[in-house]
Parts: C-alpha cells; structure tokens; sequence
C-alpha cells in the first residue's frame, strides 16, 4: 500500500497553468530567437524596412435578441445568447518603428491568401523598398513556396528577391511584436460581436486609421544579452 504524504491543498487537481513551453531542441529555440531579437536592435531603413506580421481568426457574432441602450443610470445590457455568422481570418502587418499597420480579413488563411497579403505589402504599401525584412511565426503557410504557388514564376521570384523572411520560434511567438499590435487590436476594437464581414471591414479600416493618424509605435528593448541572463536555463550546454 502506498501512503500519500502530502498535506491538504498541497495537490491542486482543478487548476493550471497556461504558457509556451519552449521545444525539446534547445539548441534551435535559441538560435531562432537570438536572430528575431538581433533583428530588432539592427539599423533598418526606408529602403529595407522591418515589418512584423501576424494572423488570428474573428468569429462573427450576431445578437439573438436586441440589446438593451444604455442609460445615464444603467449600463448597456447584452444577452448572452448569439448567432454564429462564420469565422474570418485577420492578417495585420506592422511597422514597430515607423508607427504603421494594415490589417485585413479574409474567408481563408491558405498559402494562397498569405501570399496575396505579401504581394500588396511589397507592391501597394512598400513599392520603393529594395527589401523588406519581415518577421512571422514559423508557419507552413508562410513560406516563399506561396508564391510560387499563387503567381507565375516571374512574379514570385521577383517578390522573393525582395523580402527577407525571420522566423520567431517554435512556441516563441511572443517575439512577434505584432502579436502585441494584435492583442491591442482586440482589447480596442474586436471586444464585441460584429455579425458581418462588411461590417468587421468598416471597424477593421476604422481602428487601423486611427492607430496610424497616433503615429502608435512599439519599442522592444529585450535583446540578447537580456536572453542570455534571463533566459539562461532554455540555452544548451556547450560541448566546447
């Protein structure tokens, strides 16, 4: 018989902790994030930008009874009931230090969408960039293979020849800045059922405007001297 010698309360079985565990190959985790972090603390220009990208997916909410207006006496009242009206997919692309962002919706999130979001980050919104630097998760989807496979030949290669792709980590996404544009995103605009993708589109323009007449910028200051003392337990052993 075994005797279990823990005090009450020591085992918690109704609760838990949630948080990327980094992946079992140290050794890659850490090469991959210290070229996300040399990247942001790199000289970037006009001609050679850093754009940070990311996705997320909306669902479309629409209220089953009507709401109740507020009051100068009383809050606005919601039931919690709702219509489901489909899933869209948000792609955002952001500029840390310039203050820029775009974000759009889609129907799908294919290698197919992913390229035609590249092709107008390179052809509409940086036309005169000789590269453009940019940073995303490493998704199967977020490959140049997509644009071979959405354009001709002699269109993929030329948009290939003009970006520079730096993949964050396998459960480091955390080191998408954009993943922090996005969360500012959701908290501003996506806290509230839209029923429509018409009107998801109008909210979507509404807020990014708004956020690039601010000039709104991020400024990540964790570089790899600050990984290498506070993330110094995810570093291998040197053999040498």
């Amino acid at each position: 018989t075994v005797r279990c010698t823990l005090q009450k309360n020591e085992l918690r079985p109704w609760k838990k902790q949630r948080y990327c565990i980094p992946e079992r190959d140290a050794a890659r985790f850490v090469a991959q994030m210290e070229e996300v972090l040399d990247i942001y603390t790199s000289q970037h220009t006009e001609d050679e930008p850093l754009i940070c990208m990311d996705e997320a997916a909306y669902e479309l909410k629409a209220d089953v009874f009507e709401p109740i207006p507020m009051t100068p006496a009383s809050d606005r009242k919601e039931d919690y009931h709702y219509e489901r009206h489909g899933v869209r997919a948000l792609f955002i692309f952001f500029d840390p230090l310039r203050g820029w962002r775009r974000v759009s919706s889609r129907e799908h999130r294919t290698r197919v969408d992913w390229a035609l979001e590249v092709r107008q980050l390179l052809d509409v919104d940086y036309p005169h960039a000789r590269k453009v630097k940019l940073v995303c998760d490493n998704l199967n989807t977020h490959h140049i293979a997509s644009l071979y496979e959405a354009f001709p030949a002699t269109v993929a290669h030329r948009l290939a020849r003009r970006l520079e792709i730096h993949y964050t980590p396998r459960n480091g996404s955390w080191l998408n800045v954009a993943e922090i544009e996005l969360s500012v995103l959701s908290q501003q605009c996506l806290d509230r059922r839209i029923s429509s993708a018409t009107e998801l589109e109008k909210e979507l323009s509404a807020w990014q405007n708004q956020r690039n007449r601010t000039n709104s910028q991020v400024q990540w200051r964790f570089t790899t001297e600050d990984a290498r003392i506070k993330l110094k337990h995810l570093y291998p052993i040197a053999l040498f």
